[in-house]
């Protein structure tokens, strides 16, 4: 079939080697991939179209997420991560959360900042609101946007510092994590601290974690960290899914000029460093940080726009790259007359 040799448009193959399940019937066309991209349906529908020489094609766009390596109740675990403070990862995880749901996607997030929780604030969960307990012993997520949280922040007051060693805030982030009820997530998305402390050494070594996201700014020093990132999870052998520069252009809204304030292409350079894609570059843009401390993230408060439009291209790439590796990892069964 020639559809089954058409190249997605992330991950450069065929989807017939990728294992896309294809089924045509005059102009119409079923196509089920291991990524969601509900929000991809009309370009890929022009694009096959073009490719096949049939004008009048419509196409139906279904998700069949892969097993991953996650737990029972969860498929794919994807770590958010930056080397330092300050360059907008906790704003980056939450709106690739709401991403990939609006994509299609079953999606949690977990607030692995035990000492800056900030995802309750982002979501709009009221500040006092806490998880409900089932069986005396597991948290029901609270549901904000169509997403199961949770979060430390539901459990402490913004006033409550955590003053705590290490291996109390391991413990917390394990008991988080497996103590939740999350119900058949596709992805959860794991908010993490800045830096490559105890909590990331904890997620490396006792979670299944699938693949991880690096958030940086075009910044010489914000990059510096994010290599030292980079090599961290190298070195626990957790793949680096792809780069997210933030605030890597800024257009004055008064005169239209555009400036590279933080410095230009930096993502980009680190990306190909290390071989892995660069998922998007975003703007500095006031919207994004006004609509995350009003409890409304960008791609819930605008989803038609275009900066909403770049997480969800940045999310369709990273579930692609999980669904690539995923069929990577499957076992060559061989039969032979010996």
């Amino acid at each position: 079939m020639k559809l089954e040799q058409f190249v997605d448009p992330y991950l450069g193959k065929p989807w017939g080697d990728l294992g896309a399940r294809i089924l045509s019937s005059g102009n119409r066309v079923s196509v089920t991939l291991g990524y969601p991209a509900a929000g991809a349906r009309q370009n890929l529908e022009k694009q096959l179209a073009e490719f096949i020489g049939s004008p009048d094609l419509e196409l139906e766009l279904r998700f069949a997420p892969p097993r991953g390596r996650g737990f029972p109740q969860i498929k794919h675990i994807v770590a958010v991560a930056s080397g330092k403070g300050g360059v907008g990862k906790s704003t980056t995880a939450v709106n690739l959360a709401l991403a990939l749901s609006a994509e299609g996607a079953k999606v949690g997030l977990l607030d692995a900042d035990i000492y800056g929780p900030s995802q309750g604030m982002m979501l709009g969960v009221a500040e006092g609101r806490r998880p409900e307990v089932r069986s005396e012993k597991e948290l029901l997520p609270i549901k904000a946007h169509g997403l199961q949280t949770m979060s430390m922040s539901f459990m402490i007051t913004d006033k409550t510092p955590m003053v705590w060693r290490g291996p109390m805030v391991s413990g917390a982030l394990q008991q988080l994590l497996t103590q939740t009820a999350w119900e058949d997530l596709d992805y959860l998305i794991v908010d993490m601290p800045p830096g490559t402390g105890d909590i990331q050494l904890t997620l490396s070594q006792k979670v299944p974690v699938s693949g991880a996201v690096i958030v940086t700014t075009p910044q010489d020093i914000a990059l510096l960290d994010a290599r030292k990132g980079i090599e961290m999870f190298r070195k626990v052998e957790i793949s680096v899914l792809g780069i997210v520069e933030n605030m890597s252009l800024f257009t004055c809204p008064h005169c239209g000029s555009t400036s590279h304030l933080f410095g230009e292409h930096g993502g980009a350079r680190i990306a190909e460093e290390f071989d892995v894609p660069l998922l998007t570059a975003l703007p500095l843009a006031m919207s994004i940080r006004e609509q995350a401390d009003g409890g409304n993230p960008t791609v819930a408060a605008d989803p038609d726009g275009e900066i909403a439009g770049l997480y969800r291209d940045a999310a369709r790439h990273l579930a692609a790259r999980l669904w690539q590796s995923d069929q990577a990892a499957r076992p060559v069964i061989s039969i032979s007359d010996d």
